[in-house]
C-alpha cells in the first residue's frame, strides 16, 4: 500500500481561508470540526486533487 501524504497549515481563519480558497477550485472534505478547545481543523482538496489540511488555533 502506498503512502498518504498530507501537508498542514496553520492559518489565522480557518473559514475564512476555505471560502478564499473555493475561489480558486478547492473543495472542502467534510466538516470543519474542533479538536478540543485547541484547534479548528478541515481538509482542503485543490483543483489538482492534493490533500491539505488547514489548522486554527484557538484562544
Amino acid at each position: 500500500m502506498s503512502p498518504v501524504w498530507a501537508t498542514m497549515f496553520t492559518v489565522d481563519d480557518v473559514d475564512d481561508t476555505v471560502e478564499r480558497l473555493r475561489t480558486h477550485g478547492a473543495q472542502l472534505v467534510g466538516d470543519v470540526v474542533r479538536y478540543e478547545d485547541a484547534y479548528k481543523l478541515c481538509y482542503i482538496r485543490g483543483p489538482e486533487g492534493l490533500l491539505i489540511r488547514l489548522a486554527q488555533e484557538l484562544g
